[in-house]
């Protein structure tokens, strides 16, 4: 799986192209996108500002077969930012047409996993404690600042 993830050879990005392979663009799971601008799942479920890299993480964390094209772009994309960019190629059905993982039978299915999980990842979850003890600290400033005026 690691050296699918990594620089693939061309014979290895042939064999993505089979039709158990299934994309999945940071758009399709960005709550700050409209169904238009290419939002795939509700937007109660989506994720702020999803990457590539991330949903690469979690799907390989559960066991799928994954191939990240990190200069490719998503069409209705218009921000050219190396944030948006990327895309993921998952192994959902075998050869004979049956699903890799049972737990995951759809793209939609894969897609609200990826969803969910991003959320719980280290990266984000630092950098939501990071901004909840400065909400904090500036919170306490201002409780201060008041009591001075008084």
């Amino acid at each position: 799986m690691a050296a699918a993830a990594g620089a693939a050879s061309p014979a290895d990005k042939e064999r993505y192209r089979g039709s158990g392979f299934i994309c999945i663009y940071p758009a399709y799971l960005n709550n700050k996108k409209t169904i238009a601008e290419g939002r795939r799942i509700p937007i109660d479920k989506a994720v702020e500002n999803p990457t590539s890299t991330e949903i690469q993480d979690v799907c390989a964390a559960v066991g799928f077969n994954v191939l990240l094209e990190k200069n490719k772009m998503y069409p209705r994309e218009w921000n050219r930012d190396v944030q948006y960019r990327g895309r993921v190629r998952i192994q959902l059905k075998q050869d004979d047409g049956n699903p890799c993982l049972p737990q995951f039978p759809t793209r939609k299915s894969v897609m609200l996993y990826a969803a969910e999980t991003i959320p719980k990842l280290k990266t984000r979850t630092q950098k939501m404690g990071g901004s909840d003890q400065s909400l904090q600290q500036g919170e306490g400033g201002k409780k201060g600042k008041g009591k001075k005026k008084k």
